[in-house]
């Protein structure tokens, strides 16, 4: 199996979530958000293609790596790969975040007809959701651009059926926003 990678694996991010992180920078997007830091990215077809078995591979020798960050790109467009990564990275016990300009309520929804987003979704620890909006952009914001997206603990949403927002990487700001009082 491959994947359509914009660069290659990136293996000592401290910016694209909690601690030292692996970052799978995927090729293809067509949410086009205005002021996009990766427009890049957005190509179906540019990029190249990389065995999953070469990723995961290289997850499994890298020591010192706390987890994996899906970003892009958007990850959901390439779902299979992305899914046989995150069950890869789950076996070496490393935490998995991912990016995405889609909500936690249109994958939810995506997911009753798509058995590898569900799948997907049970293997992902944080999402950081919501295509990124420009107005709404906030450069004190912590792994995130615009202060629509929201930081989501996966594993308590899914099991609580409605969105859990981690409060610990909230601006001080936003905790009294109401858009976030989920938890």
């Amino acid at each position: 199996m491959k994947i359509r990678l914009a660069q290659q694996l990136d293996d000592n991010s401290i910016v694209d979530g909690d601690g030292i992180r692996a970052v799978v920078w995927t090729q293809g997007c067509s949410h086009a958000c205005l002021g996009c830091h990766n427009p890049n990215t957005h190509s179906f077809t540019d990029g190249f293609l990389e065995e999953v078995s070469s990723i995961n591979e290289k997850l499994s020798q890298n020591k010192i790596i706390d987890g994996i960050t899906f970003s892009g790109g958007d990850p959901i467009f390439q779902i299979a790969s992305c899914l046989e990564i995150a069950r890869h990275a789950k076996s070496l016990k490393l935490n998995v975040w991912c990016y995405t300009g889609f909500t936690y309520e249109e994958l939810m929804i995506m997911s009753k007809i798509n058995k590898n987003l569900s799948e997907f979704l049970n293997n992902i620890d944080v999402l950081v959701d919501g295509k990124f909006e420009l107005e709404k952009k906030d450069l004190t914001l912590k792994f995130r651009g615009s202060s629509n997206q929201r930081i989501i603990n996966v594993k308590k949403s899914l099991k609580d059926k409605k969105v859990v927002i981690y409060r610990k990487y909230m601006n001080s700001k936003n905790k009294k926003s109401k858009e976030y009082l989920f938890v």
